[in-house]
């Protein structure tokens, strides 16, 4: 009986690990955006071994998201790879230093714009470590090792975006405007029976004033 419980209670002990090792993978935020935005994403990754990590890849899926620029990170290089039109179909940040060490992570910053037809990013990465060992997050939702996903929201009908590329709402319909403009309409007649009712006691006082005269 107390070899049965050693063995149970070694696997939840396992178990428990093991969730808190897949949960630590890397990923691209913010989890969500909306359908022809200009977004900026974070690459956040963590290290889950005692060697550090030395290099990052990441793709980017074309028919999702455009991704054009890359903020400098101290102590990395990057380089881009392009396809045979010229177009960034993804990034490989490296290590000039040490890298990410056994209990740090680090984030990686991009922008680009979302698709106008997008309903998910599902993001490709690979994490090199200083051994040579690569892991690749890569696999489908709820797998040991999953490719990060970035949900793609519609975008409101009519919305553009500005000169910044922000997402921008339409004007309000005319039939709008004119029900916003009704309560306001709605108090004259009481500032016309009010005005009444003023204009009464005056003629009523000046008559009164005539008759005593």
């Amino acid at each position: 009986m107390k070899k049965w419980r050693f063995a149970l209670a070694l696997g939840l002990l396992a178990s428990m690990l093991g969730g808190g090792f897949a949960s630590a993978h890397v990923t691209v935020l913010p989890k969500e955006t909306t359908q022809g935005s200009y977004e900026k994403f974070a690459v956040r990754v963590p290290t889950e071994k005692d060697i550090p990590t030395v290099k990052v890849e990441v793709k980017f899926p074309l028919d999702s998201v455009s991704i054009s620029r890359f903020e400098p990170k101290p102590g990395w290089k990057y380089e881009l790879t392009k396809d045979a039109n010229n177009k960034i179909t993804g990034v490989v940040w490296t290590a000039t230093g040490e890298g990410l060490g056994a209990t740090e992570f680090g984030e990686f910053y991009m922008q680009g714009k979302v698709a106008d037809t997008a309903t998910a990013i599902t993001w490709k990465a690979y994490q090199t470590y200083k051994d040579g060992s690569i892991v690749e997050w890569v696999g489908a939702n709820g797998s040991d090792k999953p490719a990060s996903v970035t949900k793609v929201n519609a975008k409101p009908a009519g919305a553009g975006t500005d000169s910044h590329g922000n997402t921008t709402t339409p004007p309000a319909p005319a039939a709008d405007k004119a029900a916003s403009a009704a309560p306001v309409a709605s108090q004259m007649p009481l500032y016309l029976s009010i005005a009444g009712v003023v204009f009464g006691a005056a003629a009523l006082i000046v008559s009164l004033m005539r008759r005593k005269a």
